[in-house]
């Protein structure tokens, strides 16, 4: 499923409403002391109560290996692969970006705005999953109400390839 910009984005509008609620995702990738280290490999997604794919928020990946080579290592993110990556197409455009280093990072999810904005009112989970060549994987899940009716910080801790992973959310 390819993601596209949507126009109304740049829009003002007279009421905020109309735009629907905004998502970002803080987490944090530890530095782990290892003789191999190499940078995690990273989806996150959104998952409907009976555990559907209902939009690919982010796929993080070697993407400057040559002739798209860095896919090769995509299908050690066995849940986000067996749920929606084997019938996707890489690089999903505005969704695929490169690994991130050890630290804290904020994802904004402008390409994921049009899905969001059409999914009907009720329970998700965000599902954050990593992980390393030569190394381990982790899948860290956060449960939340869409639309949000307020501001919030939803959060889930990490064990070894994942830090703090903290979903804010804004009506």
């Amino acid at each position: 499923m390819k993601l596209k910009y949507s126009i109304a984005l740049g829009l003002p509008l007279a009421s905020a409403s109309a735009m629907g609620a905004d998502l970002a995702l803080k987490l944090e990738l530890p530095q782990l002391n290892v003789a191999e280290y190499h940078r995690p490999y990273l989806a996150a997604w959104l998952e409907n109560s009976d555990q559907k794919v209902v939009a690919n928020l982010s796929v993080l990946y070697d993407t400057r290996k040559k002739d798209n080579a860095g896919t090769k290592w995509v299908k050690d993110l066995r849940q986000w692969w067996r749920k929606a990556g084997r019938e996707v197409e890489l690089p999903l455009d505005g969704v695929s970006g490169a690994t991130r280093a050890p630290g804290e990072h904020t994802l904004t999810f402008p390409a994921a705005k049009a899905t969001l904005d059409k999914l009907p009112a009720g329970q998700y989970t965000l599902v954050v999953e990593a992980a390393r060549e030569a190394g381990g994987r982790e899948a860290v899940k956060v449960p939340l109400q869409w639309p949000p009716k307020n501001a919030q910080n939803l959060s889930a801790q990490g064990k070894e390839e994942l830090g703090a992973v903290v979903v804010q959310l804004k009506p």
